[in-house]
């Protein structure tokens, strides 16, 4: 869930602890292939930069779908800001 009490750019800021819901996976299923994705859990974020105590997601922050354990990576971010 995006922490709607602060953000960049207009836009609220995301943190670790969200889990994200994939739509329109286009992997094949399992017997033909490595899909289809439900489910992704963040394993990467900010070490310093937290919003209401819980880490915040970067550019370079990966998750792992599930069932598969297909890396999920962040396609569209803001780059205004920095944070490590």
């Amino acid at each position: 869930m995006p922490n709607p009490r602060v953000s960049v750019l207009g836009q609220p800021v995301v943190g670790v602890n969200s889990p994200y819901v994939i739509a329109g996976c286009a992997l094949p299923p399992p017997t033909a292939g490595n899909g289809p994705c439900i489910t992704a859990q963040w394993v990467t974020s900010a070490t310093r930069v937290t919003s209401g105590g819980v880490p915040l997601l970067l550019m370079d922050s990966q998750a792992i779908c599930a069932p598969t354990g297909t890396p999920l990576t962040p396609t569209v971010v803001q780059t205004r800001v920095s944070a490590q």
